[in-house]
């Protein structure tokens, strides 16, 4: 039986480096070509099957993990930031750095990173993603204005750059100076056209999740809506990327990891790396669940209280349950019922 080779490529925008490797490590050549798919892909026909091919996550790496899939056994996108040995030991330049990551491939050291295997579905995420940072940009404009206005001692809300009456109060409130007046008026513009970019890419992104059956059943969970069941659905893509839940709640930054140093002692804590964009979503719905009263997730959210949780704590639990539903939905490809929700606090544990 044939052993799996192993094809390393350095990505950049003109060229690529890159090389192929034995199962036991020897060096069976290296090649540099443009950035091409025809080019990487007569490249690779010359390494015999079984081959797997590995590059590093990046701008084109949704790009070429779609489009070289086919020719190969196996496709892996690493994440650079674990690749510490190819930033940190010996010389950097591209010739090195694809061997390196050749190695970390035979050794079994490369976190993969998943992308989506349908442009469609690339699509979606991507306009997912814009409308959050969108959405981000929106907020930071709001939050300039406002502390630009509280530096001349007016107290400025979200809703006061909103409603028209209460942004011309505000105007009327901040000091006639001109360059004060005009700076302000600049940055309103600036808050006014990226407001006006949300409200687009919502309607846009109502519309394309419309298209997903799965998304439509995720908004029968108490606290989930359309641009929230998006998100969920886009950035997880499957819920066969994960073998637990507790690897979907780490994913979610509101699972637990474990530190210890030595002989101390054993703390908890939420992981610092995740996807930043679903933990906002995901306690984003728990919030709302918790607020809208009368459903399974605020019961819980009371029980943990009873229980001797902080509000904190309470909030985030709930968030796990709800992403466990939308999972276990999704999986098993049924539809919301809260009947079969657990009361038990330690269903969470």
């Amino acid at each position: 039986m044939r052993r799996m080779k192993i094809i390393a490529v350095d990505t950049h925008c003109a060229f690529c480096e890159g090389g192929y490797i034995s199962p036991t490590g020897r060096e069976l050549g290296s090649f540099r070509v443009q950035t091409t798919i025809p080019a990487l892909v007569e490249q690779i026909e010359k390494v015999a099957r079984p081959r797997k091919l590995v590059i590093e996550e990046g701008p084109l790496a949704d790009w070429l993990s779609r489009s070289l899939s086919p020719h190969v056994d196996e496709m892996i996108v690493c994440d650079p930031y674990r690749n510490a040995l190819i930033a940190r030991e010996g010389d950097k330049d591209d010739p090195i750095d694809w061997r390196k990551l050749a190695q970390l491939c035979r050794g079994g050291y490369l976190r993969v990173v998943h992308h989506p295997r349908t442009l469609e579905r690339s699509v979606l995420r991507q306009h997912v993603q814009l409308y959050h940072e969108r959405v981000s940009r929106r907020v930071s404009e709001g939050h300039k204005i406002i502390w630009r206005a509280r530096g001349f001692g007016v107290i400025v809300l979200h809703r006061d750059l909103i409603d028209p009456a209460r942004r011309k109060r505000m105007l009327e409130s901040l000091p006639a100076q001109p360059t004060v007046q005009q700076d302000v008026q600049l940055l309103l513009e600036g808050f006014d056209q990226l407001a006006g970019q949300v409200k687009q890419l919502r309607r846009r992104l109502v519309e394309l999740s419309g298209r997903e059956p799965m998304i439509q059943r995720f908004c029968e969970v108490s606290g989930v809506k359309q641009v929230r069941a998006a998100t969920f659905f886009a950035i997880v893509d499957t819920p066969f990327r994960f073998k637990t839940k507790k690897k979907l709640w780490k994913y979610m930054g509101i699972g637990l990891e474990k530190h210890r140093s030595g002989n101390g002692p054993t703390r908890l804590g939420v992981p610092k790396r995740c996807n930043r964009i679903l933990k906002s979503v995901i306690l984003g719905a728990a919030k709302s669940a918790i607020a809208s009263k009368e459903n399974v997730f605020a019961d819980q959210y009371e029980r943990w209280l009873d229980a001797g949780c902080s509000p904190r704590i309470a909030k985030r639990n709930v968030a796990r349950s709800q992403a466990r539903v939308m999972w276990g939905m999704w999986k098993s490809g049924s539809r919301f019922d809260e009947r079969l929700i657990s009361g038990s606090t330690a269903a969470l544990a």
